[in-house]
């Protein structure tokens, strides 16, 4: 934010460089905690490796349900990556003096565009163009024209979606901390902060699930014809 002191800033100026400064600070902090968590693994892990297997295990529980297990481990690289950079992008923007990086657009909209092509590549690879873009159509031939377009604006607004809530959520926790920071400068609430964390907490959460929501729309698309109703099937069983 113009005018905001921060530390980066202080070095860099208030623009670009200063969201550069943070995002290579953030990346940064990512590695140190993954080569503290796998400079010596343990059989009984403790300190840094406890945390961060916690971490990855909470990561496919949470796509488990969604994609099922097989899957969340194939993708778990990508979530568990994304969660972590976004997390710590969140949180270090609580902290007097920094600022988040996803608090700018230019930060969250390459990760949803990140999200929006590879899950679309994967959704191609494992069922084929052809295949992929069938299922736009939806299960009824005859409203075909009418859904195909509905499908394809329904996709490209999900990269609207996952940039802006991110960005919008999260600049309003930087712009709430900044008055509340002018209001009392050297004894900020606790509540306060502990609200901030819980939100930089849940939009990671909402990032990382609604990767694996899209990712199982695109490569489960034969599990959802078989789990939708047969209208053939039902007219029978009626009969």
């Amino acid at each position: 934010m113009e005018g905001v002191f921060t530390y980066l800033g202080a070095i860099f100026g208030h623009g670009q460089m200063m969201f550069v400064a943070h995002l290579i600070l953030v990346a940064i902090i990512v590695l140190a905690i993954a080569k503290m968590a796998t400079k010596s693994f343990r059989a009984v892990p403790n300190g840094t490796q406890n945390v961060m297997e916690a971490y990855l295990g909470g990561v496919i529980a949470m796509g488990k349900d969604v994609i099922g297990e097989d899957l969340a481990r194939k993708y778990l690289p990508l979530v568990a990556a994304v969660g972590m950079f976004i997390f710590v992008s969140n949180v270090i923007g609580i902290i007097p003096g920094f600022e988040s990086p996803t608090s700018n657009i230019n930060i969250t909209l390459p990760l949803a565009l990140l999200v929006f092509f590879y899950y679309n590549y994967e959704g191609i690879r494992k069922n084929g163009v052809v295949h992929y873009f069938a299922h736009f159509a939806g299960p009824v031939k005859a409203l075909a024209p009418l859904m195909f377009p509905i499908e394809i604006v329904s996709h490209l607004s999900r990269i609207i979606s996952l940039s802006f809530r991110l960005f919008g959520n999260i600049k309003g926790d930087d712009l709430f901390l900044w008055v509340l920071l002018m209001l009392v400068p050297f004894i900020a609430p606790l509540p306060a902060y502990l609200l901030l964390t819980f939100s930089a907490l849940l939009q990671t959460f909402v990032f990382m699930i609604l990767i694996y929501v899209y990712l199982a729309g695109a490569v489960a698309i034969d599990e959802e014809h078989e789990k939708a109703p047969n209208p053939a099937v039902d007219t029978m069983g009626a009969v």
